[in-house]
């Protein structure tokens, strides 16, 4: 065996790294193969179709302007509330009303207007929270609050765009009397175990108006007016609208399952 001379050893330990990776740069994986093995081309996402004015094409329309053939009154039977040019008034004193269908984690679109009318009869100007409220209760027991908040003071845990009683919103972007508003609610309901324990709380991310006012937020149980919020297990539930005697209008309902 031929024997290395040291001054040899000596220029080899010292050539770069990149030289001695040179000579066997024909077994190199070439950059375009490891970029492959990070990539994932199953499943395909759905093509969905949608632009600004109307509903994805995946989605649920549970208002089309014509009907509340969709809803139905919170105990059952007919909706009572008066739909006229596009879109539906809550009728006093009839009751809540509610979808036909059950939901889960849903994504929700709703525009909605209060009156012009701000003074009640007796010509006082409405207040707090009777000033045209009303509501949209996810599983018919989390509400995103619906009030004309436009130069309104209020409580803040229950202006429009809270989780009502539980979430200040982030901000208060709403409009005018009159002037229709737009929320957008992206929605995971609470999860319950076989023995009806809770294993993971709803959370709720709200747009008004375009504007981000709840930010995933965690719902903390069943909207209540007076005490704190309590889960009770249940499964999916309808959506429902509330009456809280104000004529609150609705319009452009529409709902995607997640």
């Amino acid at each position: 065996m031929k024997k290395i001379k040291p001054l040899a050893l000596t220029i080899i330990a010292t050539l770069p790294l990149t030289a001695l990776a040179a000579s066997s740069s024909s077994s190199k994986i070439p950059d375009w193969k490891l970029a492959e093995a990070t990539e994932v081309w199953s499943p395909v996402p759905a093509v969905v179709t949608a632009n600004e004015n109307t509903p994805p094409s995946d989605a649920i329309v549970l208002f089309d302007g014509k009907s509340l053939s969709q809803w139905q009154g919170v105990e059952g039977g007919d909706a009572k509330w008066t739909v006229q040019n596009g879109s539906f008034t809550v009728a006093p004193k009839t009751g809540d009303i509610k979808t036909k269908e059950s939901f889960c984690d849903v994504q929700l679109h709703v525009e909605w207007a209060t009156p012009t009318k701000v003074t009640g009869d007796d010509g006082k100007e409405l207040t707090s929270q009777g000033r045209n409220n009303s509501g949209i209760f996810l599983q018919e027991q989390y509400e995103v609050q619906v009030l004309d908040s436009y130069n309104n003071k209020t409580y803040s845990n229950g202006q429009a765009g809270s989780i009502y009683k539980q979430h200040i919103p982030l901000v208060n972007p709403t409009r005018a009397p009159g002037v229709w508003q737009t929320y957008d609610i992206i929605f995971t309901a609470p999860k319950f175990s076989s023995d009806k324990k809770l294993t993971s709380p709803g959370r709720a991310t709200v747009l008004l108006n375009g504007v981000l006012v709840q930010n995933n937020v965690e719902i903390q149980g069943a909207t209540g007016w007076i005490g704190k919020p309590v889960y009770t297990a249940h499964g999916c539930a309808p959506l429902r609208l509330q009456d809280h005697g104000n004529p609150v209008s609705f319009r452009n309902i529409w709902v995607r399952k997640l």
